[in-house]
This record gives C-alpha cells, sequence and structure tokens, in this order.
C-alpha cells in the first residue's frame, strides 16, 4: 500500500493519500496526473510481487520492454526493439534475441522477475520499489534474483526500496530497515543495529521466530511465536496497535498510541516502555549533572 501510494497507483477513490511523498525535495502529491505519470517508470521504478500479474499475456516480453522504453526515453522503434533485448542481457536472460520475442508464459518464474526488472531498469530510475520480489520463488532462483538485484544496484547506481517478510533477505540486502506493524512504522535502524539491538517487542518477536539449525538443542525451548492475529483495518485495537499480542504490555499500552521517538541519529523506535526507559536515562543525567 505504501509503495503504491507513493506512484500513485491506489485507485482513488475510495483510496485517500495524506500527508506528503517527498522525492528530490519535491512533494509527489503536488503533481497531476500527468506530472506523476512523468515521474512513473522513469524516475520512480517498481518491480510488482508476482510478475505473471503484471506482464501482458498478448504481448511479447520485447514488445512490453520496447514499449517501456520508448515511453521513457521516446527512441525510434527499432532502437527501442535493440535497447529491450540489450536488458535482457543485462539481467543475463540467455539467448535475449530469441526470448525476446517469446511470450511470458514460455518463461519460467525467475525468468519473468528477470524481465520485470528489465522493464524497470529500462528508464534508468534514480529509485526502485520493489515488492517482494521473490516471493514466488526456490530458494536457488531466490539467491540469483537476489544477487542479479544487488548487481544492478551498482551497476546503475540506483536506491532500492525492498518490501519484504524476508529477514534472510533483509540481513542480505539492506542497509536501514523499517519494520511496521498494521500499517504503522514502529521501529527504525540501520540493519547491523536491528539485528543486533532490536527495540520493539514485535521487532523482537520476528527475530526471535527465526529457526536456527540446533537452537532447541542448546537451549531446550521450542522455537519463539507471536500469539494472536493481525488486527483487521476495519477493527484496529486502540492504543498501541500491537498490545493485543505485545508479551511486554502495560501501562498506557491499550489506552494512548505511544509517540515516536529518536535513539539516535539513524534509530527511531514507537513503544511506550522505550519512552519510559528513556525518559529515565534522562531523568538520571539531571540528578547527576544537579
Amino acid at each position: 500500500m505504501t509503495a503504491l501510494s507513493i506512484l500513485q497507483l491506489l485507485r482513488c477513490p475510495p483510496a485517500e493519500i495524506q500527508g506528503r511523498i517527498l522525492f528530490g525535495g519535491q512533494n509527489l502529491l503536488d503533481l497531476d496526473r500527468e506530472g506523476i505519470r512523468r515521474i512513473r517508470g522513469r524516475s520512480i521504478s517498481m518491480i510488482f510481487q508476482e510478475p505473471m500479474t503484471s506482464l501482458n499475456p498478448m504481448l511479447t516480453i520485447g514488445e512490453q520492454i520496447r514499449e517501456a522504453v520508448r515511453a521513457h526515453t521516446g527512441v525510434a522503434r527499432g532502437e527501442s526493439w535493440r535497447r529491450a533485448v540489450e536488458m535482457l542481457r543485462r539481467v543475463q536472460i540467455p539467448g535475449p534475441d530469441s526470448r525476446a520475442r517469446q511470450y511470458p508464459h514460455k518463461f519460467s518464474g525467475g525468468m519473468r522477475q528477470r524481465a520485470m526488472i528489465a522493464m524497470a531498469l529500462c528508464g534508468d530510475p534514480q529509485l526502485i520499489l520493489a515488492d517482494e520480489p521473490t516471493t514466488a520463488l526456490d530458494v536457488t532462483i531466490q539467491a540469483q534474483i537476489m544477487n542479479l538485484m544487488r548487481r544492478l544496484k551498482e551497476e546503475f547506481q540506483t536506491a532500492m526500496v525492498l518490501i519484504t517478510h524476508d529477514l534472510g533477505v533483509i540481513a542480505e540486502m539492506a542497509s536501514r530497515v523499517v519494520v511496521m506493524y498494521a500499517g504503522q512504522v514502529v521501529e527504525e535502524a540501520p540493519v547491523q543495529e536491528l539485528f543486533k539491538d532490536s527495540r520493539h517487542p514485535y521487532t523482537q518477536g520476528l527475530l526471535g521466530s527465526i529457526p536456527v539449525i540446533g537452537r532447541k538443542a542448546r537451549t531446550g525451548r521450542r522455537l519463539q511465536e507471536i500469539p494472536g492475529m493481525v488486527p483487521s483495518p476495519l477493527a484496529m485495537p486502540s492504543g498501541c496497535r500491537f498490545h493485543p499480542r505485545c508479551p511486554k504490555v502495560g501501562g498506557r499500552c491499550d489506552q494512548q498510541a505511544p509517540p515516536m521517538i529518536h535513539l539516535g541519529e539513524h534509530r527511531r523506535v514507537s513503544c511506550w516502555r522505550e519512552t519510559q526507559n528513556t525518559a529515565g536515562k534522562a531523568s538520571g543525567l539531571e540528578k547527576e549533572r544537579s
């Protein structure tokens, strides 16, 4: 939802976007339809979660990439086809000349995802939004796609926002992590700090639920789980949205939403427990000074 909001791909109405979306110092919500079309695909591209529902089954892969090339660069038809084939080669699809003339159903899942990456890069974007780009792939192909995306990110000097539930992918790919629960940001930190010292109970629950070979043999404990279910968007709990499932709930958690507090230049968390701890440390410092 957040990524679709950035590119204004949500159906409005009934969806309504509030606040600001800043990109290059410009609020994207101030742009009209033609203005956001100039941004979409050229400055900001998106790799969707399921390529088979994003690719047109009636057009060849080459035609679809060529269409994107012409839309964002305005080059002639012949040159756009050459660039489409070249993009397939750069995403390591074998035999790009012949593959460009094939339809999506002839491609495997991994190859379709490579074609989507090629389409996203053909406008030379500054930012790519990647929505669960490996969710439907087996582990081997998933690793290949991640390595490809990492290489292309460096080659094209493109920033990337990776949306995923896979903590292994986050540890391998990300430099900064934003953790969201029920539509709200609950914690943000550099990736190493987050895995080493997570502060929000939800983040701690996610990290604690990762299977580790030999963990039960060493500790004698079962794999940790987060009880309960994610709340319905139509019936959000009062206070902190995580409090019905939180093992550390207490005080004002069920009455008032916690503020977002900064724990340093690059860290922030939304949790009453951390707010109280921070206030206690500040009070202790004041007493020492006095």
